[in-house]
């Protein structure tokens, strides 16, 4: 339930597409393991498949900084993430987009488990060896960026009968998250739900207006480097023509880019004029 101004919205969010795959995705793999997650199987899964710092590091589990926001055990864990990443996520995905809402989502992720590593290096409220499981940290990026995108929204937290601006619901989740870290209660991973909250702010802060994927998509990498290719042959093309116009007594000239300087506009002629030729 929401709210803007004097106007309170009773309707639920949307189930926006994103959001659909990756309830979907998580529910699979908890419903998986409920029913066939036998002592020797969750093993398994929490070493190789949830984030162990250590295993990252010193056996290079890259992937597990990514698979273990898919792996619940418990129903109330995958309940509040799902609700979580429900509730704030398609409000995000509605106003930015899929691809957008991915990023962000992905960088909460990956950031919470990069901070749970060097806190767990250093000792600090969590150990190498420890295994760290679930979404929170996607989520609580989604919670941070909620804040200081929609921080004006009024949102009523069921079944609390009154209204919170989103800004101020946030800050009281990192007050209570710090608080929960420094007194590690419960065995929740509060370092990775830190972490998210960090990245979800650095990624709203300093992303690109269009996404950082956009920025550095792979398909505009590879036409950089294929115009710079075929950049770096004009130039070369043109200095052997160059060469070879010169040992025929006639002297042309091209410039930096390999564009042709016509004979009234080259600079070598004394007249100072301003280029022409191809545009490059």
């Amino acid at each position: 339930m929401s709210s803007r101004g004097r106007e309170m919205t009773l309707s639920f969010p949307p189930f926006t597409r994103a959001v659909i795959w990756l309830l979907a995705i998580n529910t699979a793999v908890y419903l998986a393991l409920s029913a066939f997650g036998t002592p020797s199987v969750i093993d398994w899964v929490e070493q190789y498949l949830g984030l162990v710092p250590s295993m990252v590091v010193f056996h290079l589990a890259i992937w597990q900084i990514v698979t273990y926001s898919f792996i619940h055990f418990t129903f109330w864990h995958w309940f509040g993430n799902m609700l979580g990443l429900w509730m704030f996520g398609s409000s995000f995905e509605s106003s930015w987009g899929m691809r957008r809402f991915l990023e962000l989502f992905f960088v909460g992720v990956v950031g919470a488990a990069l901070t749970t590593i060097v806190f767990s290096f250093a000792h600090i409220l969590t150990t190498p060896n420890t295994v760290t499981i679930g979404a929170s940290g996607g989520v609580f990026a989604i919670l941070m960026a909620f804040g200081m995108v929609f921080g004006e929204n009024e949102i009523m937290l069921i079944p609390f009968p009154f209204l919170i601006k989103a800004k101020y619901f946030v800050l009281i989740l990192i007050v209570v998250t710090v608080a929960f870290a420094i007194g590690d209660r419960g065995g929740v991973a509060y370092i990775a739900h830190l972490g998210g909250l960090l990245f979800g702010y650095l990624y709203v802060k300093f992303s690109p207006a269009r996404g950082m994927s956009r920025k550095f998509s792979l398909s505009e990498w590879w036409y950089g480097l294929n115009n710079s290719y075929y950049r770096w042959k004009r130039r070369k093309a043109a200095k052997k023509f160059e060469v070879y116009m010169r040992k025929h007594d006639r002297d042309i000239h091209f410039d930096e880019h390999g564009n042709y300087i016509p004979p009234d506009d080259d600079p070598n002629k004394g007249n100072g004029g301003s280029k022409s030729g191809w545009v490059n």
